[in-house]
Protein backbone atom coordinates (compact mmCIF):
# COMPACT_ATOMS: atom_id res chain seq x y z
CA UNK A 1 0.00 0.00 0.00
CA UNK A 2 1.27 3.61 -0.83
CA UNK A 3 0.58 6.15 1.53
CA UNK A 4 0.89 10.29 0.71
CA UNK A 5 2.50 12.90 3.15
CA UNK A 6 2.39 16.45 2.34
CA UNK A 7 4.98 19.05 4.44
CA UNK A 8 4.25 22.85 4.59
CA UNK A 9 7.00 25.80 4.81
CA UNK A 10 6.71 28.80 4.14
CA UNK A 11 9.02 31.55 3.00
CA UNK A 12 8.86 35.26 1.87
CA UNK A 13 10.63 36.70 -1.12
CA UNK A 14 10.35 39.29 -3.93
CA UNK A 15 10.06 39.36 -7.16
CA UNK A 16 9.29 41.56 -10.43
CA UNK A 17 7.56 40.25 -13.52
CA UNK A 18 9.32 41.30 -16.45
CA UNK A 19 10.74 39.85 -19.76
CA UNK A 20 13.31 41.21 -21.82
CA UNK A 21 11.86 39.88 -24.88
CA UNK A 22 8.75 42.36 -24.13
CA UNK A 23 8.91 45.97 -24.54
CA UNK A 24 7.47 48.04 -21.27
CA UNK A 25 4.23 48.14 -22.76
CA UNK A 26 4.06 44.71 -23.21
CA UNK A 27 5.25 43.81 -19.89
CA UNK A 28 2.91 46.26 -18.62
CA UNK A 29 0.18 44.74 -20.51
CA UNK A 30 1.27 41.22 -19.61
CA UNK A 31 1.91 41.34 -16.10
CA UNK A 32 0.10 44.44 -15.18
CA UNK A 33 0.76 45.81 -10.99
CA UNK A 34 3.46 43.01 -11.02
CA UNK A 35 5.68 44.64 -13.58
CA UNK A 36 6.16 47.12 -10.96
CA UNK A 37 9.77 48.30 -11.50
CA UNK A 38 10.47 48.12 -7.87
CA UNK A 39 9.44 44.88 -7.61
CA UNK A 40 6.75 43.65 -5.41
CA UNK A 41 6.40 40.58 -2.10
CA UNK A 42 4.77 37.30 -1.46
CA UNK A 43 4.72 34.95 1.65
CA UNK A 44 4.88 32.06 -0.05
CA UNK A 45 3.46 28.63 1.36
CA UNK A 46 5.04 25.58 -0.49
CA UNK A 47 4.05 21.94 0.02
CA UNK A 48 6.00 18.77 -0.63
CA UNK A 49 4.03 15.50 -1.39
CA UNK A 50 5.97 12.45 -0.91
CA UNK A 51 4.58 9.09 -1.49
CA UNK A 52 5.86 5.49 -0.62
CA UNK A 53 5.30 2.75 1.25
CA UNK A 54 4.95 2.74 5.03
CA UNK A 55 8.18 1.25 6.37
CA UNK A 56 7.09 -1.61 9.11
CA UNK A 57 9.96 -0.99 11.37
CA UNK A 58 9.70 2.88 11.97
CA UNK A 59 6.04 3.36 10.79
CA UNK A 60 6.91 6.26 8.46
CA UNK A 61 7.33 6.80 4.84
CA UNK A 62 10.16 9.00 4.64
CA UNK A 63 12.10 10.46 7.64
CA UNK A 64 10.52 14.08 7.96
CA UNK A 65 14.03 15.72 9.18
CA UNK A 66 15.85 14.80 5.93
CA UNK A 67 12.76 15.78 4.15
CA UNK A 68 13.04 19.31 5.59
CA UNK A 69 16.62 19.53 5.36
CA UNK A 70 16.42 19.43 1.68
CA UNK A 71 13.99 21.78 1.49
CA UNK A 72 15.87 23.83 3.97
CA UNK A 73 19.67 23.12 2.07
CA UNK A 74 18.26 23.43 -1.26
CA UNK A 75 14.97 25.48 -1.64
CA UNK A 76 14.44 27.79 1.61
CA UNK A 77 18.03 28.81 1.76
CA UNK A 78 18.05 29.90 -2.10
CA UNK A 79 14.80 31.70 -1.79
CA UNK A 80 13.64 33.04 1.89
CA UNK A 81 14.34 37.18 1.91
CA UNK A 82 15.25 37.28 -1.45
CA UNK A 83 14.67 38.91 -4.71
CA UNK A 84 14.21 36.46 -7.15
CA UNK A 85 15.39 38.25 -10.20
CA UNK A 86 18.27 39.09 -8.46
CA UNK A 87 19.45 36.62 -6.30
CA UNK A 88 18.35 33.12 -7.77
CA UNK A 89 20.54 32.01 -10.66
CA UNK A 90 17.76 29.85 -12.13
CA UNK A 91 15.92 33.28 -12.51
CA UNK A 92 18.58 35.23 -14.16
CA UNK A 93 16.98 34.62 -18.49
CA UNK A 94 13.27 33.16 -16.81
CA UNK A 95 10.44 35.13 -15.62
CA UNK A 96 9.76 34.40 -11.97
CA UNK A 97 6.16 33.89 -11.91
CA UNK A 98 4.78 31.11 -9.53
CA UNK A 99 4.61 28.73 -12.18
CA UNK A 100 8.28 29.04 -12.92
CA UNK A 101 8.93 29.05 -9.38
CA UNK A 102 7.11 26.26 -8.39
CA UNK A 103 8.92 24.46 -11.93
CA UNK A 104 12.33 24.92 -10.75
CA UNK A 105 12.12 24.09 -6.81
CA UNK A 106 10.18 20.68 -8.20
CA UNK A 107 13.20 20.66 -10.91
CA UNK A 108 15.71 21.44 -7.48
CA UNK A 109 13.55 18.29 -4.79
CA UNK A 110 14.21 15.83 -7.66
CA UNK A 111 17.81 16.75 -8.48
CA UNK A 112 18.62 16.05 -4.96
CA UNK A 113 16.08 13.89 -3.20
CA UNK A 114 17.95 10.67 -3.48
CA UNK A 115 20.65 12.47 -1.63
CA UNK A 116 18.86 13.86 1.16
CA UNK A 117 15.72 11.32 1.59
CA UNK A 118 16.67 7.79 1.90
CA UNK A 119 13.97 4.62 1.95
CA UNK A 120 11.46 3.85 -0.75
CA UNK A 121 9.18 7.43 -1.09
CA UNK A 122 9.45 9.60 -3.82
CA UNK A 123 8.43 13.57 -4.71
CA UNK A 124 5.20 13.20 -6.19
CA UNK A 125 3.55 16.78 -6.02
CA UNK A 126 5.03 20.76 -4.96
CA UNK A 127 2.83 23.09 -4.45
CA UNK A 128 3.58 26.93 -4.03
CA UNK A 129 1.11 29.13 -2.72
CA UNK A 130 0.93 32.79 -3.81
CA UNK A 131 -1.62 34.69 -2.44
CA UNK A 132 -4.61 33.56 -0.90
CA UNK A 133 -6.46 33.19 -4.52
CA UNK A 134 -2.87 31.71 -6.66
CA UNK A 135 -1.59 28.67 -6.06
CA UNK A 136 0.05 26.69 -8.68
CA UNK A 137 1.53 23.24 -8.52
CA UNK A 138 3.42 20.17 -10.44
CA UNK A 139 2.63 16.81 -10.21
CA UNK A 140 5.97 15.14 -10.77
CA UNK A 141 5.41 11.27 -12.71
CA UNK A 142 7.13 8.36 -11.73
CA UNK A 143 10.04 6.79 -14.00
CA UNK A 144 7.62 3.69 -14.42
CA UNK A 145 5.07 6.57 -15.57
CA UNK A 146 7.07 7.85 -17.82
CA UNK A 147 8.00 4.79 -19.43
CA UNK A 148 4.74 3.46 -19.44
CA UNK A 149 3.67 6.77 -21.67
CA UNK A 150 6.77 6.49 -24.02
CA UNK A 151 5.50 2.83 -24.44
CA UNK A 152 1.88 4.06 -25.27
CA UNK A 153 3.65 7.00 -27.79
CA UNK A 154 5.02 4.35 -29.54
CA UNK A 155 2.09 1.87 -29.52
CA UNK A 156 0.35 4.61 -31.32
CA UNK A 157 2.88 6.11 -33.82
CA UNK A 158 3.02 2.57 -36.15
Amino acid sequence: MTTRVTRLYRFSASHRLHSARFSEDENTRLYGKCNNPFGHGHNYVLEVTAEGPVDRGTGLILRLAELDRLVRDRVLNLFEDRNINLDVPQFRDLVPTTENIAKVISDLLREYWESYVSGASRLVRVHVQETDRNGFEIWVRSEAAKIDTQSEREKVVV
